[in-house]
């Protein structure tokens, strides 16, 4: 059956139908949603990651090198439609009755994700890390241990300052062993309002941290937790963060038309709460749109995650002008790197990458966050050799981000060239990958 006489996703239904799988299976094997599935087989949606290539030949028995010869739809018919404005999103309905349309389904999915098993996840990974943050979400505070001394306002804004730093400084274990603790403190201090804001941020960080360490079940509903805080609280801006944290739970679920209009909606509608400061509108409102520009390039649409991403610069160069500060430059520039790959086009994700200097980005975390970006891009590109350097640069710079799923994925994939890169192996070993 050659190449030019069927589709990938026609391939694609008749594997599946020769293993006599439903779709739900063969989503599920993937851990990607029916619909994302659905979308896939209808030729509607592509599939350009290599990494996804390879997972999608392992479960279908078939050759990587045939699935990448398979045509696949253009740019234009994967997303015929632009999103509306967000004005117009919210004149058919109050924004109650749209929070609630929203909220249903988004619930229901979070309940699946959390009481479902993770199919294909390693045991390791559905134990220890996140045993007290899922113990809080589940059972409240009951088994949460009593702190030695009385939360106190001034305790708890320390913890929040303590837990950003953790998180940037890619200290994942101590995180995640403190969050528990720390969110029930921020619930019993201060006014409702006040607590409210502090719970969000700290849920906030809790989703992030959940997405690092690759526990899928517990990421929907902490960033229900995040925003339902947000809203109670009222700022503005924790709120778009918690926004663009349901946004991220969507797109992991696979809903990724509903996860970039979310952040969409939330920039537009910051940017006209003139409540905040412009230059905080504008930095956040960069920070919602390269998120948003990043799940376009996951669906293929090449035009529009294009248009959001260069809103995105032109926000984050707005507010660096008003404050002199670059880190949202920076950040913009960083999910662009992800928005080249994403599309498949890895030489122009190395390009830009060589134009960032990984010493002037603040964090560890974010260090790593690019040394893996770039990694990705080399082993879209096949340069295996390059890909495996950028990996060991991650690993120096935040040693716990090389267990995130992608670098195990990558590893896998190097181990391929083990002859001709000493030392994978002991790196795919340390990325948690069983490699005997």
């Amino acid at each position: 059956m050659g190449a030019s006489s069927i589709t990938f996703g026609k391939f694609i239904a008749l594997r599946r139908t020769q293993l006599d799988w439903t779709q739900l299976r063969l989503a599920t094997e993937l851990d990607r949603s029916e619909d994302w599935m659905s979308q896939v087989e209808r030729d509607v949606q592509q599939v350009k990651d290599l990494t996804l290539l390879r997972r999608f030949a392992d479960v279908l028995g078939c050759e990587l090198d045939e699935l990448i010869a398979l045509p696949q739809p253009a740019a234009d018919r994967v997303r015929s439609r632009r999103r509306k404005p967000a004005s117009a999103t919210l004149t058919s309905t109050s924004a109650a009755e749209e929070d609630d349309v929203r909220r249903r389904p988004f619930m229901a999915l979070a309940a699946a994700a959390l009481f479902s098993p993770a199919v294909g996840q390693q045991a390791a990974h559905s134990e220890a890390p996140l045993a007290g943050l899922e113990d809080l979400l589940l059972y409240g505070t009951s088994r949460i241990p009593a702190p030695r001394r009385e939360p106190t306002p001034e305790s708890v804004a320390a913890s929040l300052v303590t837990s950003r730093q953790e998180f940037k400084a890619a200290r994942y274990d101590a995180l995640a062993k403190a969050l528990p603790g720390r969110i029930a403190a921020a619930q019993a201090v201060g006014t409702p309002e006040g607590s409210s804001r502090n719970v969000a941020q700290l849920y906030n960080l809790a989703v992030r941290l959940c997405i690092k360490v690759g526990d899928n079940n517990l990421v929907a509903i902490t960033a229900d937790r995040a925003l339902t805080s947000a809203r109670a609280g009222g700022d503005p801006l924790v709120t778009a963060e918690a926004q663009r944290m349901v946004s991220s739970s969507w797109r992991r679920q696979g809903s990724l038309s509903r996860a970039t209009d979310i952040v969409v909606v939330a920039a537009e509608e910051l940017l006209a709460d003139t409540s905040v400061p412009q230059t905080a509108r504008l930095a956040t409102r960069g920070d919602l749109y390269a998120t948003a520009a990043y799940t376009a390039a996951k669906t293929g649409d090449r035009s529009y995650a294009h248009s959001l991403i260069h809103e995105a610069a032109d926000s984050a160069a707005a507010a660096g002008r008003a404050s002199g500060l670059v880190d949202g430059i920076q950040g913009v520039a960083l999910h662009e790197v992800s928005v080249h790959y994403e599309l498949g086009d890895a030489g122009r994700a190395i390009e830009l990458a060589a134009t960032i200097d990984p010493a002037t980005l603040p964090t560890a975390e974010r260090q790593a966050r690019f040394f893996t970006d770039v990694a990705r891009a080399f082993d879209q590109w096949g340069r295996p050799e390059q890909c495996f350097r950028a990996l060991l640069a991650a690993e120096q710079a935040a040693p716990q981000e090389i267990r995130r799923g992608v670098v195990r994925d990558l590893a896998t994939g190097l181990l391929r060239h083990d002859r001709k890169l000493p030392g994978v192996r002991e790196f795919a070993a340390r990325t948690g990958v069983q490699t005997v």
